[in-house]
């Protein structure tokens, strides 16, 4: 009973947490539209906004800045190392890998294709988003600098190859950093001595001290969110809440298409399996993961729905989904992706091809290396918005629904990752569906 109460403890913290969160998005966003009514353009206000609010909200990127390298680093290298499996499952390994990359990148494009077409964050006044836009040159972007040209062409693939990783971390070249942390992953799985085994103990170390230290700094949020909404609804007024309103609308149908669509599909064509049979046996797990936001502590129930409701081969079935936790997080992939674009629509940063690519790769990236906890995504977004020069302040437009996205994605994370353990297992001879 005794070890219970800390992590009933650590639940109830995050609920609180989550309704502070709430809490401050409204409090921050009624003020500001209270401004944006009252007083627009007031002398009071731009001192409040530059000697209040804005330095709160600084504090807490440079805050979680300070800590998304070494995250990312550690989380990668651990998710891919934790892969070692695939020296006596090397079939099953090589199958599991190349399917979370292709539906991956599926769930990625489709997110991108949908949010060029509708463009959730279009519409703002474009001189309201220059002002934006220059508030946040002295700000957030002064943490990761990243002006001048824009790499492109065979120029942008060659600068994914890290030639100096201490630079790569020192620029925020996101995606170069994470192309490190790959291979190094790469290479804990392949040499298997005392050595590397220490070292990847410390890479663990390291991933869990600085999640200890992220969930310090979350605990921030309900203050940084009510002083981002506050500026973001004194300059942007009542387009801010019908931007947002389509916003969280294109993630849920991005989402929605994904698992009845795209889901369906790999089903019916790969598994050979009823679609709707399989979603009625997966439905508890997916409620699991719905109430908890939380794949990691969602895997326990996955596993016994995969083994008992669909049937699936005990070592198959626990393969994929402890590295599907991990490693094939659709949902978290497309979220990250729409909530750049959104962003960069909302602030009239016109990105490139070459940019979005780079956004897509990193997303699916980013789904390897984002911890499988509630807002666990949230640093790799803020981390992107700076790789783009996307106003960083911004993510607190998405902190206030975020929980709610959260659940959502969760949802279709797990239901993935049965997905993937039903394609992979309806190749193997003991395999035989039952549903």
């Amino acid at each position: 009973m005794t070890s219970d109460a800390p992590e009933a403890e650590r639940k109830t913290a995050a609920l609180s947490l989550q309704w502070q969160m709430l809490a401050g998005f409204l409090t921050g966003l009624l003020l500001g539209l209270a401004v944006y009514m009252t007083a627009p353009g007031a002398a009071w206000v731009d001192g409040v906004t530059t000697y209040v609010t804005r330095p709160i909200g600084q504090i807490f990127l440079r805050l979680l800045f300070m800590l998304v390298i070494p995250l990312l680093v550690s989380a990668l290298i651990v998710g891919i190392a934790e892969m070692g499996e695939l020296r006596s499952l090397r079939r099953i390994g090589v199958r599991t890998l190349a399917y979370t990359v292709v539906v991956s990148g599926i769930a990625v494009v489709l997110s991108l294709l949908l949010v060029n077409l509708l463009r959730p964050g279009g519409g703002v006044d474009a001189a309201q988003a220059r002002a934006m836009l220059s508030d946040a040159g002295q700000g957030a972007q002064a943490i990761l600098a990243r002006s001048g040209e824009t790499p492109t062409g065979m120029q942008a693939l060659l600068r994914i190859i890290p030639d100096n990783i201490v630079a790569a971390m020192a620029n925020n070249d996101i995606l170069a950093v994470m192309v490190f942390a790959l291979f190094f992953g790469i290479g804990l799985v392949l040499v298997r001595t005392d050595q590397s085994r220490i070292l990847l103990t410390a890479m663990e170390g390291l991933f869990e001290v600085t999640m200890r230290l992220i969930g310090i700094v979350i605990r921030l949020a309900p203050v940084a969110i009510a002083c981002f909404m506050f500026n973001l609804a004194a300059l942007f007024g009542w387009d801010l809440l019908a931007r947002l309103s389509a916003y969280v609308g294109v993630v849920l149908l991005a989402l929605a298409i994904q698992m009845f669509g795209v889901f369906s599909l790999l089903i019916a064509l790969l598994a050979k399996r009823s679609p709707l049979r399989f979603f009625a046996a997966v439905q508890e797990a997916t409620v699991m993961a719905f109430a908890t936001a939380s794949s990691n502590a969602t895997l326990p129930t996955a596993i016994r729905v995969a083994e008992e409701n669909l049937h699936l081969p005990r070592r198959i079935a626990r393969f994929v989904l402890t590295i599907g936790a991990t490693a094939n997080q659709n949902g978290t992939a497309m979220f990250e992706g729409i909530t750049v674009l959104f962003l960069a629509q909302f602030f009239g940063v016109d990105l490139t091809l070459m940019q979005q690519v780079m956004v897509m790769l990193v997303c699916i990236l980013g789904g390897v290396g984002t911890a499988g906890v509630p807002a666990g995504s949230l640093p790799v977004v803020a981390m992107i918005l700076g790789m783009v020069g996307v106003p960083v302040e911004g993510i607190g437009l998405v902190l206030g629904v975020d929980r709610f996205l959260d659940m959502c994605r969760t949802a279709i994370n797990v239901t993935g990752d049965l997905v993937a353990a039903t394609v992979i297992a309806a190749g193997e001879e003991e395999a035989r569906p039952a549903i």
